[in-house]
């Protein structure tokens, strides 16, 4: 139904060779795994998925790297989660809207993360940003 929790297990950001001329950059992102959990609200245990991921950007040709690794936590009915966590462990495959929601919020945070990181170590943004035209009369 949701996601509630995000966490980020390793940040790997490696600058190889100074970036000039052409570079290309491919994000990817997949989901490492996912394991059946809990956690308390109040008193009530409250049934939940784990979700791993990893996340990578690549700056070709050998200029850099940056990987993301972490899980996130995302909560339904009982029955939902055991389904879920069925499929996952039969097919290696998660219910399409699920994926779609927690991908979303992957790309969300480590997006922002990898911009940041790719900002402090001189690395070209991994994602296209706005950019301002100015036209002459």
């Amino acid at each position: 139904m949701t996601v509630v929790g995000f966490n980020f297990k390793k940040l790997n950001v490696e600058r190889n060779k100074p970036s000039k001329g052409k570079i290309s950059v491919s994000n990817n992102v997949s989901i490492q795994g996912v394991e059946e959990s809990s956690f308390s609200i109040g008193q009530d245990e409250q049934e939940s998925l784990k979700v791993i991921f990893k996340f990578n950007s690549t700056y070709e040709p050998e200029v850099g790297t940056i990987e993301l690794v972490g899980d996130l936590i995302y909560i339904d009915s009982k029955s939902r989660i055991k389904e879920i966590f069925e499929m996952w462990k039969d097919q290696k495959k998660v219910h399409k809207d699920v994926m779609t929601e927690t991908l979303n919020v992957i790309l969300d945070r480590c997006n922002i993360q990898a911009l940041i990181l790719a900002r402090d170590i001189n690395l070209p943004s991994p994602i296209p940003l706005p950019k301002v035209k100015v036209e002459t009369k």
